[in-house]
């Protein structure tokens, strides 16, 4: 008598625990990114609304159009952050902006490496029209700190205190039209232009897994179990 292959159960069922939840999990993320690419889309439709009447903590602020006027004193202070545009190293330029209820950091857009003249402050205040992004959530590997007066990740606290203000959105705006066009190096950031929504194609690979591997157990079974042919 064969005996039952118990441990090889034991991990055939785990791994298929785990293919099956990875499934399911990519369908969760399947429908959080359909709604959240709905909201994108509807955001680009909508217009811009005073920074001033929405409030900045809400889960659904994010991918909001919004316009504020900046001062020309938020202009003396600025933080440059390292970034990729078309594969090409630019510097994207931050401010914090006062909004009557605090300060939000405002990426103004960015200029190429090869840009090294900053205009000082405009003369006037500048309308800033936008939209409202949170800061990736940190990754596995942690940004560099600043190197040489240049950032490398989008850590809110830490720029705020940077530009010497305290309590500040929870949220960037991100300039999506020119924020000076007495300075026309500096070139705005609009919405991403597209996000793709793959995870249903992920779903199935990861239960297409889970079905191979109990075919292949099954069959191990009936290998193994199967009566012997008559001599």
């Amino acid at each position: 008598m064969k005996r039952f292959p118990l441990v090889l159960t034991v991990f055939t069922a785990a791994a298929l625990a785990i293919l099956l939840w990875l499934g399911t999990w990519q369908l969760q993320r399947m429908a959080w990114k359909a709604h959240l690419l709905a909201r994108i889309e509807a955001n680009k439709a909508a217009p811009p609304v005073p920074l001033e009447t929405l409030d900045l903590a809400a889960p659904d602020t994010e991918f909001r159009r919004a316009t504020l006027t900046c001062p020309p004193q938020a202009f003396a202070r600025q933080i440059e952050l390292h970034g990729l545009v078309d594969g090409a190293a630019v510097r994207r330029l931050v401010i914090a902006c006062p909004t009557g209820r605090g300060a939000i950091l405002v990426d103004l857009g960015y200029v190429a490496e090869t840009i090294s003249a900053r205009p000082g402050p405009p003369a006037v205040p500048a309308r800033i029209e936008g939209v409202l992004r949170r800061p990736d959530a940190p990754g596995l590997i942690a940004a560099p700190a600043p190197q040489n007066g240049l950032w490398y990740g989008r850590d809110i606290p830490a720029m705020a205190k940077a530009l010497g203000v305290a309590d500040p959105a929870p949220v960037f705006l991100f300039a999506s039209a020119l924020a000076r066009p007495d300075w026309q190096a500096l070139k705005p950031a609009p919405l991403p232009a597209a996000i793709a929504n793959r995870h249903l194609e992920y779903a199935l690979t990861w239960y297409g897994l889970a079905g191979a591997l109990l075919a292949i157990y099954g069959a191990m079974l009936w290998r193994r179990f199967k009566a012997p042919k008559a001599q």
